[in-house]
């Protein structure tokens, strides 16, 4: 009997190796990449914006995020050295995590400091994914689970705020961006429910579609990027020259932990809801690893950190798909785009409205990801305590970063408003002092 994953079969989109054709590929490699790519060029604009770059350095700096961010999902694909890369489908790009730190740290040393940073921070971070085996057993599934909630949490005002039509927007909450995040939105769960077969998977991508077009039609689509934008050209090397502050150092390497965090838990997430099993150490230490080493390249082309997009990992578990030849199609979208910067300029023009309306189930799907993490590690009187206190506290205190104010500011950047680190440190410490044994003793 002939095996599945011997012959291109549409069912093999659901297998990590299952063999398909490109013309199957295309598709969902680019609903990946749709799906991520504002999220990918945003932090870049509001970085470069703090630092006092030209619209020239921005632009080549988009163009290296996303030859970056090609390279990075490939190796997290298909593994280099055997340890760098999980080898599973998970899609890389720049980090927001980074955003308030940098928007910092540019004001204050300028932005080759920030380069500097990520160069040793990235490698910082790869060597730890490389240790991860003397390190990972901190991290239960409890906590990884609630850190994986929290992360779904902390994305819903992301696809809240681009449903309205993107933060600081000067449109943000207009009617116009209420009808095309509203349509996009009910098209992508009318595809999902009308949609036969295999296509019900690519609701995402019709939804983007379907709503550009509109978005266009209305006159929502600004053009205007693509006069001077160059047909071919590649990303320098080096643009920037590094400069190591310590102080920057230190900053940027406290969130490449907290980016390491998040990556735990989309390592788990991703095998969880679309594997329908835990993530090994070796998948989890090699997507570590690939953050930290493609983070230190992405810096050594003057750019900041690439991490594993959770976007994706909701939209997998979303869809199923779990492809590495689908997704390698979508990291090749990705390169070309770096490449051919028209074609990378052309994605940019979607609207923020649009994505958010697709954006918003995604994002839903990791929360319910999280929750059925904690099914599965059990509802003791312990892990409940461990998941409610975290995310209490994680969430609760984030949302009125205010009550920071008496800390240094070094701990109010890294904090204040990042709901999944403080989440991670109150897990990891409520998991170290609890007892193990926290039940109720039962009467006789």
């Amino acid at each position: 009997m002939t095996s599945t994953k011997e012959t291109p079969s549409i069912e093999n989109l659901y297998h990590l190796d299952g063999k398909i054709s490109v013309k199957q590929a295309v598709p969902f490699g680019l609903q990946h990449i749709l799906a991520m790519f504002v999220s990918n060029i945003a932090p870049i604009f509001i970085v470069a914006g703090a630092s006092g770059l030209s619209s020239q350095d921005t632009a080549m700096l988009i163009q290296s995020a996303m030859l970056i961010a090609g390279i990075g999902t490939l190796i997290q694909l298909f593994p280099i050295f055997h340890k760098v890369g999980s080898g599973l489908p998970i899609v890389m790009g720049i980090s927001f995590t980074f955003v308030s730190v940098f928007t910092y740290l540019g004001v204050a040393y300028g932005y080759n400091a920030i380069v500097g940073a990520v160069i040793v921070g990235g490698i910082i971070e790869g060597i730890l994914g490389l240790l991860a085996k003397y390190w990972i057993k901190l991290i239960t599934p409890i906590v990884s689970s609630t850190v994986v909630t929290a992360i779904g949490f902390s994305l819903l005002s992301v696809g809240a705020s681009s449903f309205g039509g993107g933060s600081g927007s000067e449109t943000f909450g207009s009617a116009t961006n209420w009808i095309l995040g509203s349509i996009t939105l009910l098209c992508c769960i009318l595809f999902n429910i009308f949609a036969k077969s295999y296509f019900k998977q690519l609701s995402v991508l019709f939804g983007l579609v379907v709503g550009y077009l509109i978005a266009i039609a209305m006159g929502a689509v600004d053009f205007s990027s693509l006069q001077n934008t160059a047909i071919i050209a590649f990303p320098s090397l080096m643009p920037f020259k590094p400069e190591f502050n310590i102080n920057a150092i230190i900053s940027t390497t406290l969130i490449f932990l907290v980016s390491a965090t998040e990556t735990i838990g989309d390592t788990s997430a991703l095998a969880a809801s679309g594997l329908n099993r835990e993530a090994t150490l070796k998948e989890t230490s090699g997507s570590i690893a690939c953050d930290g080493f493609i983070s230190a390249l992405s810096g050594l082309f003057g750019c900041m950190p690439i991490t594993s997009f959770s976007q994706n990992v909701g939209l997998v578990a979303m869809t199923k798909v779990v492809n590495r030849f689908a997704i390698a199609t979508g990291a090749v979208i990705m390169i070309l785009a770096g490449i051919f910067p028209i074609f990378g300029s052309v994605l940019a023009t979607l609207p923020d409205a649009v994505l958010g309306g697709c954006t918003l189930m995604m994002f839903g799907n990791i929360v319910i990801s999280g929750l059925q993490m904690m099914g599965k590690a059990g509802f003791t009187q312990r892990n409940i305590t461990i998941a409610a206190l975290s995310l209490s506290v994680g969430i609760g205190f984030t949302q009125v970063p205010e009550i920071f104010a008496i800390f240094p500011q070094i701990i109010q950047t890294v904090f204040a408003e990042n709901c999944v680190a403080v989440v991670f440190i109150v897990s990891i410490i409520l998991n170290l002092v609890l007892p193990k044994n926290m039940e109720a003793p039962t009467e006789a």
